[in-house]
């Protein structure tokens, strides 16, 4: 996901809630302490990955090139990926991607947003061994 200031409430009150409720672990690689370069440590987060979240999500400046490499990434090691993108941002979100099925979700309805992503990891991956 982008690491912008605009998405915290989005992993704070969906995504890493959301993901956890599933029965996984949830972690955001900038927010992981370690002494590599980000883009090595973002690498070997993926190979280590059961399945990953990819927020399409993106700003006035346009698409973050970031998302669409790591989950092509995943998708090359055959590693789920589960995608999303807010709901105003969707229509930007480029072919190759836009065909894949988003949870399309609204900043003033995360909770919607965290049951959907649950309910999506549950169904595609299988409920984790962390589930309550």
């Amino acid at each position: 996901m982008w690491f912008d200031p605009s998405m915290d409430e989005a992993w704070e009150n969906a995504i890493q809630p959301g993901i956890e409720d599933a029965g996984y672990e949830a972690m955001r690689v900038d927010r992981k302490e370690h002494a590599n370069k980000i883009d090595d440590e973002i690498v070997s987060e993926l190979r280590r990955a059961r399945f990953v979240v990819a927020d399409f999500t993106h700003g006035d400046d346009g698409p973050r090139g970031g998302v669409y490499y790591e989950a092509g990434f995943a998708h090359g090691r055959d590693i789920p990926v589960i995608f999303s993108c807010r709901e105003d941002a969707i229509e930007k979100v480029h072919f190759d991607t836009r065909q894949y099925n988003h949870i399309v979700w609204e900043a003033k309805k995360l909770d919607e947003f965290r049951d959907r992503l649950t309910k999506r990891i549950s169904a595609v991956i299988g409920d984790g061994p962390r589930k309550k």
